[in-house]
């Protein structure tokens, strides 16, 4: 199927949905539909709202995902990518890291998000089986996209608070592509003083995803960082990188756009009093 003469892609999505507010898959999904792909969930926990209220429910869908992925395989479903996102418990990290391992050996593009920690710690419940189960997921990415603290854990050094000099960026895009991962792009970053994203290309072709090997190995794209702290940013910078280069853009040239939306969505509902709710992304497709 093609819109615009561009191919429609199906897009998997694996994450949370809450219930409260504009996070995980819940701001993923109108963002990727609005680019015109067609997506997919499946849903790892339902969570009434997120966890900075300090009063929630969770319910976990490890019984539904063991469930459903021998049907969908049994049924033939075929995506062109798939995206995972936060998982509660390792039996689900497990889950997730076969069907990835199968989908890859298939030839879809799996987008890795190794939601972890951030502020150099892991999130309340993230135990370090974990983090070895996440680092073999990432070892069948495409393309994984953790924050600086996320890319620390998986690639076993320390987490330094004022920053990396620039080959010390390179070492650790080096040391994440080194597990498997074919493509890295890691998010508040600090390189010799400047806050950013550096990001690590792929030295061999990727399935359905563009390249421009003029722009170089490497690359930084430096940021002005916004005194607002939104939820569910990562989330949609995610959705919009994925979209971009689905869409045929590289990955630099998808990154930076995505830099650039964040950015731009965090301005215009700067004045939101509670920042837990999210963006409401519906109201702001104008920006993508």
């Amino acid at each position: 199927m093609r819109i615009d003469n561009r191919e429609v892609k199906q897009i998997l999505l694996i994450n949370d949905v809450v219930g409260h507010s504009h996070v995980g898959m819940v701001a993923m999904l109108p963002i990727l539909t609005y680019q015109g792909h067609s997506v997919y969930n499946l849903p790892t926990a339902l969570v009434s709202n997120t966890l900075d209220y300090g009063h929630f429910n969770v319910m976990e869908t490890t019984e539904y995902m063991r469930g459903t992925l021998p049907v969908w395989q049994k049924l033939g479903f075929r995506f062109d990518a798939v995206c995972t996102g936060l998982m509660f418990s390792e039996e689900q990290a497990r889950l997730v890291a076969d069907y990835c391992t199968r989908l890859h050996g298939e030839g879809t593009t799996v987008f890795v998000d190794p939601i972890m920690g951030d502020g150099g710690r892991l999130y309340n419940g993230i135990t370090q089986r974990q983090v070895e189960l996440m680092r073999e997921m990432v070892g069948v990415a495409d393309l994984t996209f953790p924050n600086y603290t996320e890319a620390c854990y998986l690639a076993g050094i320390p987490f330094k608070p004022e920053g990396m000099t620039w080959p010390e960026a390179c070492g650790l895009l080096d040391s994440i592509v080194r597990l498997g991962a074919r493509s890295v792009v890691v998010t508040s970053a600090r390189v010799d003083g400047e806050t950013c994203v550096i990001g690590r290309r792929s030295d061999t072709p990727l399935e359905g995803v563009a390249q421009d090997h003029a722009e170089g190995r490497y690359f930084l794209l430096p940021y002005h960082e916004l005194p607002l702290a939104f939820h569910g940013t990562g989330d949609i910078f995610s959705a919009v990188l994925i979209g971009h280069l689905m869409n045929g853009e590289s990955l630099k040239a998808s990154t930076q756009t995505a830099m650039t939306v964040v950015s731009r969505l965090i301005d215009r509902n700067r004045d939101q009093q509670d920042k837990c709710l999210g963006i409401p992304i519906e109201q702001c497709l104008d920006l993508l």
